[in-house]
């Protein structure tokens, strides 16, 4: 990846197609993640509610991942928490599903394909709100890896990379890249 640089009014980056793929499919698992909690209901007990958006669920993810991308807005009082979480839960899903389809819909329009030569490289140019749903989408990927790695501290951060399991060392090594490349896209636009 060449890193995230300022061109007039947009921001470019340059992936190699291996990393655009991986990018788009961890993006892509963090939008199953959020459709499957979120998915369309079968019934609503208040039609009402329903019709302007305020249906969602009550209860916490029990999912760790989910749990921290949609966490409870009262930890110390559950009755408000699950109050809170109704009436936003969906549009938040909502919002970060939006987020990711930015960045796998501006990856495929920069070149992205399962089709294209190993050579050719992935081009993303994006305007400001492109960049803002980059940053969201990237923090949301690295929050769900986090998790996944049981990564809370740096200290946690170097010991998962330090880490004999290979598949373990390997997402850790993923999980620093996209930190890498949320910080040239942080430094690019500011």
């Amino acid at each position: 990846m060449r890193p995230f640089v300022r061109r007039r009014q947009t921001v470019v980056g340059v992936f190699e197609q291996n990393e655009a793929q991986l990018v788009a499919n961890l993006t892509a698992q963090v939008v199953e993640l959020l459709r499957d909690r979120n998915g369309p209901p079968e019934s609503s007990a208040d039609p009402l509610a329903a019709m302007v958006g305020m249906s969602g669920p009550v209860q916490p993810p029990e999912d760790p991942v989910l749990a921290r991308l949609l966490p409870d807005a009262y930890r110390d009082d559950p009755e408000d928490a699950a109050e809170f979480r109704r009436y936003t839960e969906q549009a938040l899903t909502s919002t970060k599903v939006a987020n990711a389809e930015t960045v796998i819909t501006t990856l495929a329009d920069g070149g992205m394909s399962e089709d294209a030569r190993d050579d050719a490289d992935v081009e993303v140019e994006l305007d400001d709100g492109q960049v803002l749903s980059w940053l969201r989408a990237l923090t949301d990927v690295r929050l769900a890896l986090a998790v996944r790695l049981g990564i809370e501290s740096e200290e946690d951060a170097e010991r998962v990379a330090e880490s004999d399991d290979p598949g373990t060392a390997a997402m850790a090594d993923v999980y620093d890249w996209l930190g890498f490349v949320q910080e040239t896209l942080v430094e690019a636009a500011g």
